[in-house]
């Protein structure tokens, strides 16, 4: 699979889009369920998630992303 590329030195593949709302909405077809945890109903970021483009936080879906941009998901740990 595509996700278990990376410890191969190849990167994994990155899908095709014009904005980060888009690159959500394709990873979100190839893992269901994946968007809904980072975006929430209003279609803001979730607060426990951070988005990073090329090491810029990301706060609106509709930035552009370059197409050799890097966009990075970073979730919270949290526990007790």
């Amino acid at each position: 699979a595509d996700h278990d590329a990376a410890p191969t030195g190849r990167p994994p593949d990155r899908p095709g889009a014009a904005d980060v709302a888009t690159a959500l909405a394709e990873l979100d077809r190839r893992f269901p369920g994946l968007r809904f945890r980072l975006v929430d109903e209003q279609g803001g970021i979730r607060p426990h998630v951070k988005l990073f483009l090329d090491a810029r936080q990301v706060r609106d879906l509709r930035t552009a992303l370059p197409a050799a941009g890097e966009l990075m998901i970073v979730g919270a740990l949290s526990g007790g």
